[in-house]
């Protein structure tokens, strides 16, 4: 015998219309398409397709691969949040990894979603082109007050949004607790015709905005970023830096490194890497997206933030924190 009754008869029930409308988003996170929409609904009156074998087919597709990826990642980030002192946490999750065929969001939401700490004032830099299941992990932060900063406007429920340019930041000084800057610093100042939005062209837009970043940051603040790296390259629409160039970047601005790591793309997927694996990625190589990419975490350069490094580094002695360094070369 196969399942329950009720079951079966909850599963019958509604017009076709009403369960393509409701299974699409539920599985794919998003509305049909209307021509998939009408093709559905012509092949369930038809008898050709039935509801258990749409869902089947929606399953086993490609782009649901991408959604349950992205979703274990949010999964993933929220348990490390939620894990306990005595057991290690809250997490700074390492040593990630993700399909060869899947871009960096995949390493980007869990490592940088799974460092929050509960932060009041929080920013997020270039939040209206984000990644979906991104902007959902951040507002599932629960963060008392939650800004987007964009040159465009976008709708999503629980944050504020505000039309600017990270360059120029409307706020006063240590406005923000944490600020997040996932794959943007790199488009800053450089041709964003392919958003369709109009900013003042500068090849110095990313340092521009490191600097505005600082300064609205509280002393004790963190800046969550991840850029793509690895030969340099000036593509137009946004920069690829070796990381020791990053690295140089941040430093210039007013950062610490707080903590560090590098992944690169290979054939049998993302892993970490050193910074000579990293040096040689070409971006796009193997798959979509950035053959390399370096998340770091911030931190203001203050003698309080040098002390709090100092004391991390000593506690925490045989943990490698940094993966940008000298000493981890091979």
């Amino acid at each position: 015998m196969q399942g329950d009754l009720h079951a079966w008869l909850d599963a019958a029930s509604g017009t076709d219309e009403e369960f393509v409308d409701r299974i699409w988003p539920l599985v794919l996170r998003r509305p049909p398409e209307p021509e998939g929409r009408e093709r559905a609904l012509a092949k369930l009156r038809a008898g050709t397709l039935s509801r258990a074998r749409l869902l089947q087919e929606l399953v086993e597709s490609e782009e649901f691969g991408r959604v349950a990826l992205l979703d274990g990642a949010l999964a993933f980030a929220a348990a490390e949040r939620a894990r306990p002192p005595e057991l290690g946490g809250p997490g700074r999750p390492r040593e990630l990894q993700a399909p060869a065929g899947s871009d960096e969001r995949a390493l980007e939401i869990p490592w940088c979603l799974a460092r929050y700490t509960g932060e009041r004032r929080v920013l997020d830099i270039g939040y209206a082109f984000a990644e979906p299941a991104y902007l959902a992990g951040l507002v599932e932060l629960g963060a008392t007050e939650l800004v987007g900063v964009d040159l465009a406007q976008a709708d999503v429920p629980g944050l504020r949004p505000v039309v600017a340019d990270v360059r120029a930041l409307p706020f006063p000084d240590a406005s923000f607790d944490l600020a997040f800057c996932i794959s943007t610093l790199e488009h800053v100042g450089r041709d964003n015709e392919i958003y369709d939005v109009d900013a003042a062209r500068n090849e110095a837009g990313d340092e521009a905005a490191l600097l505005e970043l600082r300064r609205v940051l509280g002393k004790d603040g963190r800046l969550l970023v991840s850029v793509p790296t690895g030969e340099h390259e000036d593509q137009g629409w946004q920069i690829v830096r070796a990381p020791d160039d990053w690295i140089a970047l941040f430093e210039r601005c007013g950062f610490l490194v707080y903590e560090d790591e590098l992944y690169v793309r290979g054939t049998d997927g993302w892993r970490t890497a050193t910074p000579a694996d990293a040096r040689a990625a070409r971006y796009g190589a193997g798959g979509p997206g950035a053959g390399a990419v370096l998340l770091a975490e911030l931190h203001p350069d203050t003698f309080g933030g040098k002390m709090r490094l100092a004391v991390r580094d000593v506690r925490h002695r045989d943990e490698i924190r940094r993966s940008t360094v000298a000493q981890y070369e091979t």
